[in-house]
C-alpha cells in the first residue's frame, strides 16, 4: 500500500497502458529553433520520445530529462543526454543556474503535491530569456462544470479528472502559475483543434466564457530577464 503522494504516484502510473508514455509533442517540436548547443529539461520525461526527437533533428546538443516511474526513465536512459530518475520535489539536480534554454512541462504540474514551489526550483535553472512550454487539462471545461452542478466529482483513468491528479488548473491559475515562477506568459491557448460545431459555441461565448471549451491548456512564455 503506497504510503506517501509519490508511492500512491508510481503505484498508480504502473497500471497505465503504455501509449501514456509515448507521445512525442510535436508541437513543441515545431516551437523549438535548431540550435545543436541548445539545453533542454523536461519534467516528466516519460519514455523520451520527444527528447529523442528534438537530439535527432538538431534542435539541441543536450536533453535532460525528470522521471518519477523508473521502468520508462529506464528507456529514456537509452535516448537522452541525462535523465534522473525519483520525486522532482526531494531530487538532487547537479544543475547551477541559468543552465538551461528551454523548460518543457508536459502534462505533469498537475501530478505534483506543491506545483508552485518546483516550478520556482526550476526556473532558477533556466536562462533569461530561455523558454517554457507547458501544459496542463483545464478543470473549468464545460463538461466537468455540468459534473459539478449534478454534485459529482469522479476519478478517471485518463483526462482531467485523472486519479493520479494532485492538483487542478483554470486557463488563468495556470498562467499565474509561471508568472509567480519568474516567467512571461506570451501565450495563453487551448490546446488542439476544435471541431466545427465546437468552434463556433467558442466564438458564441466570446473570451470571457471561452474557456469553457478549452480541455487542455497550452502556455508558452519566456524567462524574465
Amino acid at each position: 500500500m503506497a504510503t506517501s503522494p509519490s508511492a500512491y504516484l508510481e503505484d498508480s502510473y504502473a497500471t497505465k497502458v503504455e501509449h501514456y508514455y509515448n507521445s512525442a509533442r510535436l508541437d513543441y517540436l515545431a516551437e523549438l529553433p535548431a540550435d545543436p548547443a541548445a539545453a533542454i529539461l523536461e519534467l516528466g520525461c516519460g519514455n523520451g520520445a520527444t527528447g529523442a526527437l528534438a537530439l535527432q533533428q538538431g534542435k539541441c546538443g543536450t536533453y535532460v530529462g525528470i522521471e518519477m516511474f523508473e521502468p520508462v526513465a529506464r528507456e529514456a536512459e537509452q535516448v537522452l543526454s541525462a535523465v534522473h530518475i525519483g520525486d522532482v520535489a526531494t531530487l538532487p539536480l547537479p544543475y547551477g543556474r541559468n543552465h538551461f534554454d528551454v523548460l518543457i512541462c508536459s502534462e505533469v504540474l498537475e501530478h505534483l503535491v506543491d506545483p508552485a514551489a518546483v516550478l520556482g526550483r526550476l526556473a532558477e535553472l533556466v536562462k533569461p530569456g530561455g523558454l517554457v512550454l507547458a501544459s496542463s487539462p483545464n478543470i473549468a471545461h464545460w463538461s466537468i462544470v455540468a459534473e459539478l452542478i449534478r454534485g459529482r466529482f469522479r476519478y478517471a483513468d485518463f483526462g482531467a479528472m485523472d486519479r493520479t491528479h494532485l492538483r487542478w488548473f483554470t486557463p488563468e491559475s495556470f498562467a499565474e502559475l509561471f508568472e509567480g515562477a519568474g516567467f512571461e506568459v506570451t501565450a495563453l491557448n487551448r490546446l488542439g483543434t476544435l471541431p466545427a460545431w465546437k468552434r463556433g459555441l467558442y466564438a458564441l461565448l466570446g473570451r470571457r466564457f471561452g474557456h469553457l471549451t478549452w480541455y487542455q491548456i497550452d502556455v508558452r512564455g519566456r524567462k524574465k530577464g
